[in-house]
């Protein structure tokens, strides 16, 4: 990738719904090279998809909480039911295992805290790999994004 693919991906990055000629014209390229760009940096999976980011407090989930979870061991079948629990609920947006004093991160969104205890008590802890959960509810935001940053 060279420094004008770079210059796409952040322009898409920041506002994916631009029509081709207008990420054209801000990267300074004509709209027929510019589409090939942008199709070949979809080829390669420098983008992986183009959604919409939507604002959970609109729409009636007003908990985000981190989930820090510990297993009972590290079996392949025991990390695998995990994952198929993390899989299964919509609730949980990101799971990341860890380094560190605990194996996974997970990020969880809910309704309310009821909702969240719920999702912890009949989904989470129902799953005999998880030892133990350690949570952590978000407060408020002092930063959001999905932008990533970018060599430009």
């Amino acid at each position: 990738m060279d420094k004008l693919d770079f210059r796409i991906l952040d322009e898409l990055q920041r506002e994916c719904r631009l029509s081709s000629q207008a990420l054209a014209e801000r990267v300074g390229l004509s709209a027929s090279p510019c589409w090939r760009r942008v199709k070949n940096l979809e080829k390669m999976g420098a983008i992986q998809a183009n959604v919409a980011i939507l604002n959970p407090s609109v729409i009636g989930l007003r908990v985000t909480a981190l989930a820090n979870v510990n297993l009972e061991n590290h079996q392949p079948d025991s990390v695998a039911e995990f994952d198929k629990v993390v899989q299964s609920r919509p609730e949980i947006l990101e799971c990341w295992v860890t380094s560190g004093e605990h194996d996974f991160i997970l990020k969880i969104v809910c309704e309310s805290i009821e909702s969240y205890d719920d999702l912890l008590s009949k989904h989470i802890m129902q799953c005999s790999a998880v030892h133990q959960v350690n949570s952590s509810i978000v407060l408020r935001s002092t930063k959001h994004t999905t932008a990533l940053p970018l060599p430009l």
